[in-house]
């Protein structure tokens, strides 16, 4: 794993994060850091490495992270922690062996760890005194069941899911997390202006949208199966997945050296062309976790193409 970027190698003596004086070329950066000098984490005694924009710091399993200590300050490499890196090392760190099933599982994974953010965000709404609100209470009960996963299967997912993106956004961005009768009562108020409930199953409210397709989605705004951000809602209140999972690629190689490979994106390949049959053509398979072959040697190629424009 390489933290990799143009570093500027800069003169120790300046607050380099704050405005610099205009009229001195001593502040001045004049070359960037030699690769042998980037955060980077190679061949980790844990077997693996991983990172889902969070610091470079947590990118691989107990005993094999990097120390910060080894980088100047001066390089301003962020310490943001964030779901899907805690609970990605989480999950990879369990075991020593995985089949390709359970590595795809971990990539699909729709849960919440209580080691992130999420734990105290969570509890704090769970510790609420509601008593004067029986509205509130309720969802206050309800999220008390919840399994953690915006998998799509449980009663409070929804609402767990918007809660979980309240304290997404300000984690990401740095700031205190809100208050938690607050969040919970606008998540509550929303739930019921639109779906008249608040065990609303989650692919009511979050969609993946093109064209006339229009299907149900699981995952979470920080979850490894990522639904990171919603466009403007329609007045029933469905979030359209904008942001999130995207191209994916399994790749696998036999003893021989030969390749395999399947991969899937959320439309299909003609994403800017509403006429071509291929505008939707994956959107059933992304939600449903499957992939297409990849045709990576000739003879395939040819024997599924479609339409030859010249042939040798």
């Amino acid at each position: 794993f390489l933290y990799y970027a143009l570093f500027p190698d800069r003169p120790p003596g300046f607050v380099w994060d704050k405005p610099l004086a205009g009229n001195t070329s001593r502040n001045l950066w004049t070359r960037a850091l030699p690769f042998n000098r980037i955060p980077k984490t190679v061949d980790p005694t844990s077997g693996f490495v991983t990172n889902a924009n969070n610091t470079p710091y947590l990118s691989s399993g107990p005993g094999s992270e990097m120390n910060p200590a080894d980088h100047s300050p001066l390089l301003g490499i962020e310490k943001r922690l964030t779901n899907r890196g805690i609970r990605g090392v989480e999950l990879m760190a369990a075991d020593d062996l995985y089949s390709p099933e359970e590595l795809l599982a971990i990539k699909f994974d729709t849960g919440y760890s209580k080691s992130s953010y999420m734990g105290p965000w969570i509890a704090s709404i769970l510790a609420a005194d509601l008593q004067d609100d029986p509205v509130l209470a309720k969802s206050q009960a309800m999220l008390a069941q919840w399994d953690w996963t915006s998998d799509g299967k449980g009663a409070a997912d929804a609402l767990g899911e918007l809660l979980a993106r309240d304290a997404n956004s300000a984690n990401y961005s740095g700031k205190p997390l809100p208050q938690p009768r607050e969040a919970l009562s606008v998540a509550t108020k929303r739930l019921q202006e639109n779906f008249g409930r608040i065990d609303v199953p989650l692919g009511d409210i979050q969609r993946l949208r093109r064209g006339s397709v229009d299907l149900p989605m699981d995952g979470g705004t920080d979850t490894l199966r990522a639904t990171s951000r919603w466009d403007k809602e329609t007045p029933k209140g469905r979030g359209r997945v904008m942001h999130g999972d995207s191209f994916t690629m399994l790749v696998a190689w036999d003893k021989a050296g030969r390749v395999r490979s399947q991969s899937i994106q959320p439309y299909g390949a003609a994403t800017n062309r509403p006429q071509s049959p291929h505008y939707t053509d994956q959107m059933k398979l992304f939600v449903n976790k499957q992939f297409k072959p990849v045709h990576f040697d000739r003879a395939s190629l040819i024997a599924n193409a479609k339409r030859a424009y010249r042939v040798n």
